[in-house]
């Protein structure tokens, strides 16, 4: 495995060796060499076989003639064998050329092959090189295009959130779920929140009411079974970090309800103006949910929303819808959106303010007609910045806008329950920017304000604050922008009309001729008059020129004669300007000048005396205030207009419950009328009410107050009776029966009316002339066999109400029958949401005997099947009626029963709904000052008509002497006078002239005991201690009895007794009584050991008693008494220097141990010393005892720190000493705190790879073996061992894995205990993470094997030689290596060619030696010796200086070890290797 790792452009390059040629390639190559190589030895061949013939002719020829005369056949054989001789020579010599020949072309070839090679080596190694450098560019020129693609599809994505389907509003029953949906884009992905009114939606707070989710930009807000709580506006907010957006939507939870109380509201005098185009088609409009008052604060959000019914119902023709509040219609704006759609109409609010308190009314419009609903909205302040600083002004306008001049008013905040306020300041900001500047540097007194200084032509927002004592308030709400321009610009505009239809548009000055200095203004008049400032108005000049005009203005005293330029440095471009700083009491005259570049004209006419002063002074008070009944929860107010009303603002109404003197706002922006509807007064409660009036100065003085009134419905006729039955007839007449109206009118019922009418007759006639209180008549003077049919009318207070509906037809026949008749009067109460009680009255006609019982059927509405309710009658005329279903709604019959049988079932009743009324109490019991037993019962819906009837068993206990009632408004007590246990029993009330609101108490034995013990005691009382007796050692050594009543009064007395003798006050026994807190106590300066015994403390005031005692005895007594001594003796102790708290630790931030103890009593003489084990422990700085607090760090805390401290306080008054123990309990408690903060400041589990393996290792601020520390690998609990070793230093602890497999992944914790807590880091060394740390593992290691086995010098040369001239020089030194290494010797780093001057021993491969003979100057230089393997080497070099015999040794440090130098592991050849 290589040691060396590639390169991260390399990764992705191929490199060749030389089997890159292709098969193409090799085959023209050796194509070539084959050519080649038969060419040379054709003509090589030839050259031979010239040579060779050459010479046998020659040879021939000599042979002829040097031999004499010879026969031709002798000279044929004998030229024969020598040719053939001849030949054979050539053949021989022949092969030798040829394979002298093929030798060189070897070697020829070899050497060019090696040629080629070396050539293919450095191209290809080029070639890499830029392949390299083109790879890294195209990378980065990747990475960077990436990159800048990412950035452009950032940009490009952006955005802000961006709702596309907004939240829509739903109307929904109790209990159903409503999910709310709506979708938003942006990127980032937006973050959503969702808001009930404005208040965050934790799901964490009500665990399964919310469920929020979101998915691909679709959020959706879910309510479990919604109740009617759950009506509100609920907002989503969508966030990233371009911006926000949001949405709302209205959640109304309607609940079942039965027949409303009729209410007759009182409107305001607001008359809204009639549409001016109607539109042309016809449409019935209903409403079927209308918006009723709201109550909601500044920032809020609301929506007003009308259910409605629109018939036709088209899609492309729909009636106009118009909101008004009071009497302006609205707009669209910033503030508010209007939606008309899907038979819904709204008005939503984004963001309230109290301008938007008012009158609402939603107008529908058609050619049918207009349909419009009404209702107030109530706007209260927001919290203000500051505890006790008044409400935000309202309504801020701006009008009489010029080129740098508007004025801005506005109205005042309500301050009933702030201080008044003292002044405004204005704040104005150019449009489009955020950059509020404040206008005016004092408070403004009233309510208008000139604003100069604007920029022509720019648009500006203003808002006002209001100061009081306190503090400043919230600013208002912004204004409408307004332009910075001169209104009068337009009116100088003119056409000229030219020849054919072509017109221009001129100046009026463009006609005025060449007019240079305009004329002077004209009209110069004042406009506004205040004791603050005057404000100037005038025209422009006639003629004006054509440049550019400012003007200057001048003020005069009257009667001075000498003029002022008032704005002497700032001209003004405005016909307008406000005038401040004018002296009090004195009269101004002022003249105006216009002016351009060509200068100044003369001055304007002079304006009349003026003064300033305030035109305007506060209204008086309004008049006579008069307040009548509305509804339940509100009232109508009117008042007298004041006397002084001079540019009235409106008018604000307070109120205050009737003895508290808290007054309240009822209305937070004024309103314009004398007659207001107060809303959300709580019904029942006695309230009143008085008017202030509002101008620009401020506020009147408060009206008178009103007569005190009280929170009911207005009185009204009863409605109609019910239930007419036919309760006996005897042939002559008959008995007729009701109920009773189900609304009184708010006042008693003072009787009925009843007609008749016979059968086929049309006119009624008349039965009683005189009302009948009861609910049953007896009608006499009928026809037997007629049939007849009667109505009912109440009358109460008012008047006589509406008849009932007429009654079925009722035969006038005799009843014969032994069965009784129907029971009567069927009512129910104390309905609950599976139970209720039904009352009745015995039938009249009894039968043949007496009544024995009664049956009770019920069904549910809708049902015609029967279920009796009582399996056996009951004798009772009341039955509770229990397991039926809740919101379910039932009707009920009853049957009587005698000795003949079950007689005639009554009538049915009205259906009833098995569900608990919003807001039901129960009856209390209770035991009252005196001690009086008493159930209580309250009803908030009493009217004046309302009465509370108590019964016992359901029977009216009205009269019984054994009870008393007690009723004062919509409280009513029942009292049990002689309460004995024949009381026990099931008590009911119930409320008339309401919606059935009723209850009962089961008074049994246990509860009715509890009482009468309570009522005991407060009829016996016992004075009631807030702590018994107790005793106290002070630091004198004295010792406190004492105790705490809860109440004494001045004639209270008290006495001590100590074992049954009572003990007076004297010097021994100092007594005190504080009866202001109820404190009594007895010191006793000496306590000895006579003192053991019973102390007790007897109290009496008036009928009360009360009684404590403390044993002190036995070991009690011997506690008291040591305290007492060691008290004494503490005080004696303190007298001189001490230790105010003695020797204690504490482990520091960087865990060091700090010995701490606190002194007192000090002075300059007071010696303090550290000691240690008797030894005095030096300190690097003295002790402050100026400060009290002296300190000694022990860092690193180990086992020798071991000892005995001791800190010591002397002086001339005294010595003190405190001892600290450092060992056993208290050393271990050291190492666990020093644990604590490690374990709490331990940093990461690392990775360190090394040669022997992988160590995970944690830093600490300081780590010794004695901490109980943990190393874990794959939650099991590792062991130090040979394969896994653990350990630390003082700032880390660490694991060693040794020689890591694959069985060591996983995950690996380190814990540290503090004897409380493990503190636990952990590290998953696991997939790529143990891969790498493995791989540098595997690295280092053979870097070690090679560093450990590499050649080396080990010792020997030194770094210079100093020698003589013919001297022998001989460096030698010690090489190591594995395998053997190579040698190398070097001089001036050039080889070194080893002759009889230069030589080169090594022996046993690790001793090697050179030696120089007979050393000249030209020896000096630098000798390197260089030793390397396979693994690497090293190099050293060795200065040699060669001196002359007779010259003076030079001046050289002494000679040190040569230091070496790493070299390559890569094998280079070396002409002097070894």
């Amino acid at each position: 495995m290589s040691l060396v790792a590639l390169p991260f452009y390399q990764k992705r390059h191929k490199h060749f060796d030389q089997s890159y040629r292709n098969t193409q390639a090799r085959y023209l190559l050796s194509e070539y060499a084959a050519r080649k190589r038969s060419s040379t030895q054709a003509s090589s061949q030839q050259s031979l076989v010239q040579v060779a013939s050459a010479q046998r002719a020659a040879g021939r020829t000599s042979s002829l003639s040097s031999g004499g005369t010879v026969c031709r056949l002798c000279a044929k054989r004998v030229s024969s064998a020598q040719e053939e001789s001849e030949e054979e020579e050539d053949r021989s010599r022949y092969r030798s050329l040829l394979a002298s020949y093929a030798e060189t072309k070897r070697r020829r070839f070899l050497g060019e092959l090696a040629d080629l090679e070396e050539d293919v080596r450095l191209a290809r190694t080029q070639a890499r090189g830029t392949l390299d450098k083109f790879s890294i560019q195209q990378m980065v020129e990747e990475k960077l295009a990436w990159l800048k693609e990412q950035d452009t599809f950032a940009d490009r994505t952006r955005r802000a959130p961006e709702i596309l389907v907004r939240l829509r509003s739903h109307t929904v029953w109790e209990r159903m779920a409503v999910k709310l949906c709506f979708t938003v884009q942006g990127f980032p992905t937006p973050v959503v929140q969702w808001y009930k009114d404005g208040n965050l939606i934790c799901q964490a707070a009500d665990p399964g009411k919310y469920r929020i989710e979101g998915m691909y930009g679709v959020h959706t807000l879910e309510i479990n079974r919604a109740d009617f709580d759950d009506t509100a506006t609920y907002s989503a907010v969508a966030t990233n970090a371009h911006g926000q957006a949001s949405t709302s939507a209205a959640v109304v939870v309607k609940r079942f309800r039965g027949e409303e109380e009729p209410l007759r509201s009182v409107g305001l005098p607001i008359g809204l103006p009639l549409p001016s185009v109607v539109p042309y088609m016809h449409f019935d409009v209903q409403f079927l949910e209308k918006f009723g008052v709201t109550f909601r604060r500044e920032g809020e959000t609301v929506t007003l929303k009308c259910t409605l019914l629109v018939t036709p119902d088209l899609k492309r023709v729909q009636p106009r819808v118009e909101w008004y509040r009071d009497d302006v219609l609205l707009k669209e704006s910033k503030w508010t959106r209007m939606f008309f759609g899907e038979g819904q109409a709204c008005l939503c609010f984004s963001r309230l303010s109290k301008d938007d308190e008012g009158l609402y009314t939603l107008r529908v419009v058609s050619r049918g007609g207009v349909s419009e609903h009404s209702a107030f909205l109530f706007v209260r302040d927001a919290d203000p910045l500051v505890t006790g600083a008044p409400g935000a002004p309202m309504d801020v306008q701006c009008r009489d806008a010029n080129r740098d001049y508007v004025i801005v008013s506005w109205k005042p905040p309500n301050t009933t329950t702030e201080s008044p306020v003292l002044g405004y300041f204005v704040d104005r900001c150019e449009v489009g920017t955020d950059n509020w500047v404040q206008c005016n540097d004092s408070p403004l007194k009233i309510c208008t304000y000139p604003v100069t200084g604007l920029f022509e032509g720019r648009s500006y927002e203003f808002r006002v604050r209001a100061v009081n004592s306190a503090g400043v308030s919230r600013p208002s709400r912004a204004s409408e922008p307004v332009a910075a321009l001169d209104p009068v610009d337009l009116r100088r505009l003119q056409a000229v009309r030219l020849e054919g239809d072509k017109e221009i548009v001129i100046y009026d000055e463009d006609l005025e001729g060449d007019v240079q200095i305009p004329g002077p203004p004209t009209n110069v008049h004042v406009s506004e008059l205040s004791r603050t400032y005057v404000v100037l108005s005038w025209e422009p000049p006639s003629p004006r020129g054509r440049e550019p005009l400012s003007y200057f203005i001048e003020k005069s005293v009257v009667g001075s004669g000498s003029w002022q330029r008032v704005n002497a440095q700032t001209a003004v471009r405005s016909p307008r300007y406000a005038v401040f700083d004018l002296a009090e009491g004195k009269s101004y005259v002022f003249r105006v000048l216009s002016a351009n570049k060509h200068g100044l004209s003369d001055p304007s006419e002079i304006t009349a005396p003026v003064q300033a002063q305030d035109t305007l002074v506060a209204p008086s008070a309004p008049g006579q205030v008069l307040v009548s009944r509305d509804t339940k929860t509100s009232v109508v107010v009117e008042w007298d207009r004041p006397k002084k009303a001079d540019d009235l603002l409106g008018y604000y109404v307070d109120c205050c419950v009737a003895g508290t003197g808290l007054w309240e706002p009822c209305n937070h922006k004024p309103i314009g009328y004398n007659r207001f509807v107060v809303h959300g007064l709580t019904p029942g409660e006695q309230y009143i009410f008085r008017v202030k009036a509002v101008n620009a100065v401020g506020t009147s003085e408060n009206s008178q107050e009103s007569d005190v009134i009280r929170v009911q419905a207005p009185l009204t006729v009863p409605s109609h009776p019910y239930g007419i039955t036919l309760l006996n007839c005897d042939g002559h007449s008959m008995t007729l029966g009701w109920k009773v109206p189900r609304f009184s009118g708010g006042s008693p019922i003072l009787g009925y009316f009843v007609d008749r009418r016979e059968a086929q007759h049309r006119g009624w006639h008349e039965v009683n002339a005189t009302p009948v209180v009861e609910r049953i008549l007896t009608v006499d003077g009928l026809t037997e066999g007629s049939a007849y049919e009667f109505k009912i009318a109440a009358t109460n207070l008012v008047g006589v109400g509406q008849p009932s509906d007429p009654s079925e037809l009722f035969k006038c026949q005799a009843w014969t029958a032994p069965e009784p008749g129907p029971a009567y009067d069927l009512t129910f109460c104390e309905v609950r949401d599976t139970s209720l009680v039904l009352l009745w009255k015995a039938p009249v006609y009894a039968g043949s005997g007496p009544v024995s019982g009664y049956f009770v059927d019920y069904r549910e509405e809708g049902s015609e099947e029967w279920t009796t309710a009582n399996e056996a009658a009951t004798a009772n005329r009341y039955l509770k009626v229990c397991n039926l279903h809740h919101g379910q709604s039932y009707v009920f019959r009853v049957r009587a029963v005698n000795a003949s049988g079950v007689g005639t079932p009554s009538d049915a009743s009205e259906p009833v709904l098995l569900e608990t009324r919003p807001g039901t109490k129960e009856v209390s019991a209770g035991v009252d000052e005196q001690g009086n037993i008493y159930l209580s019962f309250d009803c908030p819906d009493v009217t004046d008509a309302s009465q509370f009837t108590w019964c016992k068993s359901y029977e009216d206990i009205a009269g019984d002497p054994r009870f008393e009632v007690e009723t004062v408004g919509e409280h009513s007590k029942l009292y049990l006078k002689n309460p004995e246990k024949g009381d026990v029993g099931t008590y009911s009330v119930s409320v008339s002239d309401t919606d059935g609101v009723s209850s009962s108490f089961v008074l049994d034995e246990e509860e009715l005991e509890r009482l009468m013990a309570l009522s005991n005691e407060i009829k016996n009382p016992t004075i009631p201690l807030k702590s018994e007796l107790a005793y106290e050692v002070f630091e004198h050594g004295q010792v406190r009895f004492w105790l705490q009543a809860e109440h004494l009064s001045p004639d209270a007395s008290y006495r001590f007794v100590i074992n049954d003798k009572e003990v007076p006050d004297s010097q021994v026994h100092r007594m005190k009584c504080d009866k202001s807190t109820g404190v009594i106590e007895m010191v006793m300066d000496k306590f000895t050991v006579d003192d053991e015994g019973t102390y007790t403390v007897q109290i009496q005031d008036g009928k009360a008693k009360s009684q404590s005692s403390l044993v002190l005895i036995g070991d009690a007594f011997k506690a008291v008494l040591e305290e007492a001594e060691f008290q004494r003796k503490e005080f004696l102790r303190k007298q001189g220097p001490h230790f105010a708290e003695y020797l204690h630790w504490d482990v520091t931030e960087e865990c060091e141990v700090r010995l701490v103890c606190k002194v007192a009593n000090t002075k300059k003489e007071t010696v303090f010393k550290w000691l240690k084990d008797d030894a005095l422990y030096e300190t690097e700085t003295l002790p402050d005892l100026e400060r009290g607090v002296c300190e000694l760090l022990i860092p690193k805390l180990s086992k020798k720190d071991h000892g005995e401290y001791k800190a010591t306080l002397k002086d001339d008054r005294g010595q003190d000493v405190s001892i600290l123990e450092i060992s056993g309990k208290v050393y271990e408690d050291m190492i666990l705190a020093m644990s604590r903060v490690c374990g709490l400041s331990a940093s990461p589990l690392k990775v360190l790879c090394t040669p022997e393996g992988i160590r995970l290792q944690c830093f600490l601020k300081y780590f010794t073996e004695e901490m109980r520390v943990n190393w874990y690998h794959k939650d099991a609990k590792v062991a130090s061992s040979e394969h896994m070793r653990i350990g630390g230093s003082e700032e880390m602890a660490w694991l060693q894995i040794c020689e890591p497999s694959e069985k060591d992944k996983g995950k690996y914790t380190f814990e540290i205990f503090d004897g409380k807590d493990n503190h636990q880091r952990s590290l998953d060394l696991s997939g790529q993470a143990f891969e790498d740390a493995f791989a540098e593992f595997q690295q280092l290691k053979a870097a070690a094997f090679a560093e450990k086995n590499r050649g080396k010098v080990i010792g020997g040369l030194p770094d210079v030689v100093t020698i003589m001239e013919g001297k022998t020089l001989n460096l030698t030194c010690t090489v190591f290596g594995n395998p053997d290494p190579e040698v190398v010797w070097f001089k001036n780093d050039k080889d070194i060619e080893l002759n009889e001057h230069f030589s080169v021993k090594v022996e046993q491969a690790k001793y090697v030696s050179m030696s120089i003979k007979g050393v000249t100057a030209e020896d000096s230089g630098k000798y390197s010796i260089h030793v390397k393997n396979k693994y690497g080497g090293e190099k050293i070099d060795v200065t040699v200086s060669v001196y002359k015999h007779g010259e003076k040794v030079p001046d050289l440090q002494p000679p040190q070890q040569a230091a070496p130098q790493r070299l390559p592991p890569a094998a280079a050849s070396a002409p002097a290797a070894l």
